[in-house]
Order: C-alpha cells, then structure tokens, then sequence
C-alpha cells in the first residue's frame, strides 16, 4: 500500500503513539483487502457499544495519547437517566467509562444510530467511514456517499487518522447493482418496507435493485427496508430506480450489465417471510418497543396519533435521539406521548441486554424485526407487527 510522508509519519509513531496505533489497524485491514492507498474521509460514524471490547479498545487508544482529527457521532448505549433502577453497579461504571472514553477522544456523544437525520451527512461520492448497519447501507444506498460496512474499532480509527483505506464500497466498480429483485407486492406503510428487507435470505449475496417500487418512498420506508435487510442477510447498498441516489435520472444501476440473477417477490411471499421470522402470539401483552432504527418525528407523530385514540395498557417504549426528543419536548408532544402511556427514551440502544433485563421471560410487540432479532438472545420474545398493530395491541392491553 503506498502512504503519503504524513501517513507514514502517523504509521511510525512520529505523530504519536495513539495515531501509530489508530493507522497500523487501518494499514492491515487495507493490506487484506489490496488496497492501493488511503483517501481522506470528513465524516464519521463510531457504533460504539458500551460494551467490554470496546471500552477496552477505545480506552487503549485513550492511553496512547490519541484525538480525533475528525470529530466522529456515536451509536447509542444506554440512558443512565431512565434506566438507573434496573442496572446493576457495573452496567452503570461501563456507561459511565464508556462516555469519558469516547467524550476525552474527542467524539460527538450523539448517542443515536441514525446519524444522517442530523448533522452528520456525507455529500453524494463523498468518502466516509461509518459503521452501524443501518447507517452504513443508507449512506451508500440513499444518499450515495461511500463508506464500507466499518466495525466501531476500524471507524474510530478513521476519526483519529481522518483516513481510510480504499477498497470495496469506496470503488465505482464496486457498486453496480448484481441482483434483479422484481417486486410484485403491496406496499402499504414503511412497516411493509421493512417486510421487503426481510427476504435477504431469498435475495441471496449481491447488490439487489429493486424493480416495479414507486419513485416516491419515505425516508422512513427506505430506513427499513436498509436496516432489516442487514437482519436477513449482509448488504452494503441497495438500488431502487429514481429513488436511490445512484440510479435517478435514468441511470442504468446495472451499469449495462446483465444481473446475475433474477427474482421475483410477490405479495404472499412477504407474508411468509414474516410468519416465518416473527412468533404467534395470543393473550396478554406486556410492553410494547418501538423505535429501532430511532423514529422519527414523523413517526413520534404517528404514535402519537394512534394512541390518542385510548391510552394504552402496557408501557410502550420508543426510542429515539436525544435531538427528535428535545424536540418533541418543545411541541408538546413527549407530554401527549407520556399522557397516552408510551415513554420517549434517547441515548439507547434495544441491543444493550442490561436495560431490558426486567422485560425477559414476558411477551411483547415491536415492529422492528432487527429489534425482536437483538432481544432473543437476552430472552425477551417479542411478536413483530406493524406499527398500528402494535399499538392496538398495546392499547388493549393483549392480541387482539
């Protein structure tokens, strides 16, 4: 791989110890993957985890003396303000270190994993290094940045350098749609979208285009589809023609090439994906989780809407960023939420086990599919809906 004199300097320690180590992680993964040399990047992503490997990781890179040359957003942990009460006294210390570490580096604590909705928005073609799955497919996918799928060590490590090596999704190449995906299916909500994600199984490895879909998609919709397609399989990018950032206009997203494979989606087999993937449930109801990705406020107001109708039974949850909150706050509208039973939380992440400890072994509804995904393993069952299910559900308080 060829360096530039001051990414050689980084790499032997002239510039620090905490670049030496940041740039010698990013030189390796540029050797695995033969890349030719390393290109600047103005944005990143960090999907830090509060959990022991990373606080391990960034702490040593806080030891060696290293800062941010680009000021990276954070993933979320978990919010110590809601949920003191059930963590234990080292959930509370990993937090805590989790938050000096990372603030000390020099990060932006954002603590939200849709990044792109706020201030942290990669221009078309721009390089970036962002790493959380849903944020990594719409900036490559919606917006038409280019990023690799980083983990939170390689995307720290890009803010600390403010390069990356150049490989894979950073290459034009590279980004040509593969499979042809002829959708034949009603599409009703963003929900549905995030049905479609789910067939990654059927769709198989690839850059899938997606045909016969409208040219007008919410962002929301889009969020889904990209977030549950990392859920069902492994994706960097998505096309959609005259949706996606690199097909509009009568772009060709196969680049004159023949895909390599064709499929088509109908209706029943979204159906069947989702009975598939999402367990029966009958009877009471205990919580309700909304807000993985973080809503909205378009989707706030959404909630707020359906649960204006009678308040609801069980708690609902909905997570979002700390921005859409404050900005709930100010409208009126986190009050309307907490008078109709649902609690705005930000700063958290359905995928931190120690939060939700309290809701295991209880059923559930949520209509994040990559939520009920995270929260198996902690042994919190949850049904997946779409959102008006959910909340009716909620609201009576059991199936219904």
């Amino acid at each position: 791989m060829e360096l530039t004199a001051e990414q050689r300097a980084m790499l032997n320690g002239d510039l620090g110890r905490g670049k030496a180590m940041a740039m010698g992680v990013q030189v390796g993964i540029g050797k695995c993957f033969d890349a030719p040399r390393m290109v600047p990047v103005q944005k990143v992503h960090v999907s830090l985890s509060a959990q022991e490997a990373d606080v391990w990781f960034s702490g040593r890179l806080l030891e060696a003396g290293a800062f941010c040359a680009v000021a990276p957003t954070v993933n979320p942990g978990y919010s110590l303000d809601y949920f003191r009460k059930h963590l234990t006294p080292e959930a509370i210390a990993n937090m805590e270190e989790t938050h000096r570490i990372y603030q000390s580096l020099g990060a932006r604590l954002t603590y939200s994993c849709t990044p792109y909705l706020g201030d942290n928005v990669p221009e078309y073609g721009e390089a970036a290094a962002f790493s959380e799955t849903n944020a990594t497919i719409f900036v490559n996918a919606v917006l038409g940045a280019r990023t690799n799928r980083e983990s939170a060590a390689s995307a720290l490590c890009a803010a600390v350098t403010g390069f990356v090596p150049e490989y894979g999704m950073l290459l034009e190449e590279n980004r040509l749609g593969t499979v042809a995906v002829e959708v034949d299916a009603r599409l009703n909500s963003d929900f549905d979208y995030g049905v479609l994600g789910l067939t990654g199984k059927r769709i198989g490895q690839g850059i899938p285009v997606f045909l016969g879909l409208p040219e007008t998609i919410s962002t929301e919709a889009l969020i889904a589809l990209g977030a549950q397609l990392n859920v069902s399989g492994s994706y960097d990018l998505f096309h959609i023609p005259g949706v996606t950032a690199e097909c509009r206009r009568g772009v060709d997203p196969f680049g004159g090439r023949e895909p390599l494979r064709r499929l088509r989606l109908t209706s029943s087999d979204l159906e069947e994906t989702l009975a598939a993937f999402s367990p029966d449930l009958s009877g009471e109801i205990h919580f309700c989780i909304l807000g993985c990705p973080h809503y909205t406020y378009r989707q706030l107001e959404m909630a707020d809407w359906l649960l204006s109708q009678s308040p609801a039974k069980v708690p609902v949850y909905i997570l979002t960023s700390a921005r859409v909150k404050k900005q709930a706050g100010e409208q009126g509208l986190e009050r309307r939420l907490q008078e109709a039973g649902a609690e705005l939380i930000a700063d958290t992440c359905i995928d931190e086990a120690c939060c939700w400890g309290h809701l295991a072994g209880k059923p559930g509804v949520t209509d994040s599919p990559k939520a009920a995904y995270y929260t198996e393993t902690a042994g919190i069952r949850m049904a997946v809906r779409d959102t008006d299910t959910c909340i009716r559900w909620a609201r009576k308080g059991g199936v219904c």
